[in-house]
């Protein structure tokens, strides 16, 4: 099942935007999704600045 995806607006160069362009057209793959795959690996670079989960006892997992 698909996940509820949140609009926003994000301002990118010419070039990345030609660039992401011209691989939408040789993998047929939404922008969006390259974008979101972009996200995605910035949260996992900068994860030890995120908040982590916190186990039963308290402590905190990550």
């Amino acid at each position: 099942m698909a996940r509820k995806k949140i609009s926003t607006t994000v301002y990118i160069t010419p070039e990345q935007n030609e660039k992401l362009k011209l691989l939408h057209e040789r993998t047929k793959v939404p922008v969006a999704v390259y974008i979101r795959e972009g996200i995605d690996l910035v949260l996992e670079r900068h994860k030890d600045q995120l908040p982590g989960q916190l186990t039963l006892d308290g402590t905190e997992v990550g």
